[in-house]
């Protein structure tokens, strides 16, 4: 899976700022709209956006805000609030992934397509899914991680 976000979130965000400085080019040099960038930017920006969000989830390096850490003093306990966090986390993915599930059967049953170059609007819709599904996953697999580290977490030595 490395190998796939190493090539697919340069090429995704490459193609977004070509777009971009194409259209910029366009409308502010030559005075030439393009129309239909607009619609046609909306699909790379949509799988970057998830894809890397997924990529975080994987890599296990979203934003945190580990504020309990700084009142904790053992490195169990920083755990045990880990894995709290991890089950919220997972709980709050399976949830948004159930309500992105039926957002994608609507839109696939719906089947719009974008109002000036007629693209199925399905392809940039289902990131959302996939990419809920794939966070999920990962959200799910740190949690087991941190669960197991910290039922197998050595005990304290006491002192005699």
């Amino acid at each position: 899976m490395e190998r796939f976000f190493k090539y697919i979130l340069p090429l995704l965000i490459s193609i977004v700022a070509a777009v971009e400085f194409y259209q910029v080019l366009m409308r502010y040099v030559f005075e030439l709209p393009v129309m239909g960038l607009d619609e046609l930017l909306i699909y790379p920006t949509l799988w970057l956006y998830l894809l890397g969000s997924v990529n975080a989830a994987r890599e296990d390096t979203q934003i945190k805000a580990n504020v309990l850490d700084v009142f904790l003093k053992t490195d169990k306990s920083k755990l045990a609030v880990r894995v709290v966090a991890d089950i919220m986390s997972v709980v709050v993915s399976i949830w948004l992934t159930y309500w992105a599930w039926d957002y994608f059967v609507y839109a696939k049953t719906v089947w719009k397509e974008s109002p000036t170059l007629y693209i199925p609007t399905f392809w940039a819709e289902c990131s959302l899914f996939i990419g809920l599904v794939l966070m999920t996953f990962y959200s799910g697999w740190y949690m087991l991680t941190n669960m197991r580290r910290l039922a197998t977490f050595p005990a304290p030595v006491k002192e005699s």
